[in-house]
């Protein structure tokens, strides 16, 4: 048990945008949003999933929709409040604590400030180990556990509870209600008690992620290494390219960010060349058309000289950015889990390969 407070809530924005491996929202929204509350109701207590009782009812809470529109149409302030009276009041029982779905600048904040705002703890745990785009993208249903009931509310107010059959039928549902409202709603799914969040959660995600940000906010202050060689050692990733963004397709479809980010190589990839598919996260990475990492491991675009990282809505041209390889949560390389999450459900046409088996090939250096 510790306390998040506005310190902590700086480092964890940072570090959970470089998880969110290019979706989860703007780290810079997601961040106002949770101080905003921490400095209204004061500072969160943040429990680990071993401090969960089993029979306690843990219910994640999370945005959904194009992280593009979040930028331009804000959690309102009666959100969290109405998916607390939804779930209350379907389950017939106390809420014990809030938790994340997933990593990434916005969903890691939202259940910080709710769980602020309505005087709950908050769990160090979620249920990817980073962001994707889809509702049943979560380690709860490899684990048999079901989305529904799902609270969806926005920010006018209008709200549903949904009850479907499938993880993937809710996906669909709520992605339809989703565009209606306008893009962008806050839910609440996957609720479920400490049992089983004991069994199927990615721990201490939270914790990670204010580790990361706080080493990415003094990479810069390490001596005997370069920032780059000290980025590296802390994150434990791979250099797929370093380059400047030369292109940018992006469009807004399904309340999905679609597109693809071109780069030319500059430093010791000058002359080769790069692109990076993504659907909210990153998806696929190809340097000179060869495919170097893919979907579950983690794609992650960061500026070449401050190491933060650059969402997918952020790109833009003549940005110097370096792409870099982590590892997957290893729940994701089971059958289920890439049946879920591997490259061919995104319709790229290749089986999934470790990112450190891809770079081993391609004789990629691990920095």
């Amino acid at each position: 048990m510790r306390k998040i407070g506005l310190k902590e809530i700086e480092d964890i924005a940072l570090g959970a945008a470089l998880l969110g491996a290019g979706g989860g929202g703007d780290p810079y929204v997601g961040k106002l949003v949770a101080i905003g509350a921490v400095k209204e109701c004061g500072e969160v207590t943040m429990l680990s999933v071993d401090e969960v009782p089993d029979d306690a009812l843990v219910v994640p809470i999370a945005m959904m929709g194009a992280p593009t529109i979040l930028s331009e149409k804000a959690v309102g302030g009666n959100e969290y409040k109405t998916l607390f009276e939804m779930v209350t009041r379907f389950y017939n029982r106390e809420i014990f604590a809030f938790m994340p779905i997933e990593a990434g600048g916005v969903n890691s904040m939202l259940p910080i400030a709710a769980a602020a705002r309505l005087n709950l703890p908050l769990i160090d745990a979620d249920g990817m180990g980073r962001a994707f785009p889809e509702l049943q993208m979560v380690t709860f249903t490899i684990g048999g556990v079901r989305a529904t009931p799902m609270a969806l509310v926005d920010e006018k107010g209008n709200s549903v509870i949904f009850d479907t059959i499938t993880n993937k039928w809710t996906e669909e549902l709520a992605r339809s209600v989703t565009m209606s409202c306008g893009g962008s709603v806050s839910v609440s799914l996957y609720c479920i008690d400490g049992a089983t969040l004991k069994k199927y959660a990615v721990r201490d995600i939270v914790t990670r992620s204010e580790k990361l940000g706080a080493a990415i906010r003094t990479v810069k202050q390490t001596t005997g290494k370069t920032p780059e060689e000290s980025f590296f050692e802390f994150t434990e990733g791979y250099k797929l390219f370093k380059g400047k963004i030369v292109d940018v397709l992006r469009e807004t479809r399904g309340a999905f960010n679609f597109g693809k980010v071109v780069l030319d190589g500059i430093g010791e990839f000058k002359g080769q060349s790069a692109d990076v598919e993504f659907q909210n996260e990153n998806l696929v990475a190809r340097v000179n058309e060869k495919i170097l990492a893919t979907t579950p491991d983690l794609i992650c675009i960061v500026d070449t000289e401050t190491f933060t990282p650059v969402t997918t809505d952020a790109l833009k041209y003549g940005k110097r950015v370096m792409v870099v390889g982590l590892k997957c949560f290893d729940m994701w390389r089971t059958e289920k889990g890439l049946e879920l999450v591997g490259p061919r459900y995104f319709g790229c046409e290749t089986d999934y390969i470790a990112i450190e088996e891809r770079c081993k090939q391609g004789e990629e250096k691990h920095v």
